[in-house]
């Protein structure tokens, strides 16, 4: 979604997923990390848990092209510190247009389905509880991947067709940024 004015941007979904141990380190680079997402349009940002435990970041954000967004998910301070495991960089489009902070409140779930061919779920059955919602795609836009969903709802995974997917993951997940 191109902002007034604005060069041409296009949406990018990271998920950081935390390698075991990390937190000392996440808790060391908080700040530095913070200051680096202060550079960018986000659309969405947070931590996932399970349990209570963290697990993840998630990133919304808007840039050029698929290169950038891999330049923001890989120069990120945590990443380059040895504190993530594995990143997830897919291409992805606003479905509701609008950012986290259209959606004031608590947290709630990060709904993520993967799958490939004929897409599936590319308008959200039900709009009400969800804060961000859209298709993975590939980086040039063609290929649906998959859907990824911040939900506050007492049943997340409904918002997808699950039995359309070939996994679905759900990870407990709260709005982040400074506090």
């Amino acid at each position: 979604m191109a902002r007034s004015g604005a060069a041409a941007v296009v949406e990018f979904f990271c998920f950081h997923r935390d390698r075991p141990g990390s937190m000392p380190l996440r808790r060391q680079l908080l700040e530095a990390h913070w200051s680096y997402m202060d550079g960018f349009e986000l659309i969405a940002r947070g931590p996932t848990f399970t349990d209570g435990v963290l697990t993840g970041s998630v990133h919304v954000v808007e840039v050029p092209d698929a290169a950038a967004a891999r330049a923001f998910a890989f120069e990120e301070p945590v990443y380059q510190a040895g504190g993530y495991r594995d990143v997830l960089v897919r291409r992805w489009r606003n479905v509701l247009g609008r950012t986290m902070w259209d959606s004031p409140g608590g947290g709630g779930h990060l709904v993520l389905g993967f799958g490939a061919g004929e897409a599936v779920d590319l308008v959200p059955p039900r709009p009400e509880g969800l804060v961000a919602y859209g298709p993975l795609l590939s980086d040039d836009g063609t290929a649906w991947l998959g859907t990824a969903a911040l939900v506050r709802a007492a049943e997340p995974a409904s918002v997808l067709s699950a039995d359309r997917y070939d996994a679905v993951e759900v990870h407990e997940w709260e709005p982040g940024g400074r506090r």
